[in-house]
């Protein structure tokens, strides 16, 4: 079954983040991961939610998504990803009857 990270995030620090942003890629595609959306426009259809950005991956699995988070890869950057910005993050399963 496919998963999907969701992340809302707004950044505060740009510089900081430019350098997460260079090194996460490598550390989600090693988990089995790929952007679906990153950094795109967002567009609010409905109620009062106007992310600044919005971070669209999917995964093989859950378990490839806490594989990837607990990675010591991923450790090394974190940091950078908690010092500079300001998130959320959920992951939803797919449906199997779609």
């Amino acid at each position: 079954m496919s998963v999907y990270v969701i992340i809302e995030m707004k950044v505060l620090n740009p510089t900081i983040y430019d350098e997460y942003v260079k090194k996460v890629p490598s550390t989600v595609k090693k988990y089995s991961g790929h952007y679906l959306a990153r950094g795109g426009r967002v567009i609010p259809l409905s109620g009062d939610w106007h992310p600044e950005r919005i971070i669209l991956l999917g995964f093989d699995s859950f378990e490839q998504v806490q594989k990837w988070l607990a990675s010591p890869e991923y450790a090394k950057i974190e940091p950078l990803r908690t010092q500079s910005t300001i998130g959320r993050a959920i992951v939803v399963e797919s449906s199997s009857d779609q």
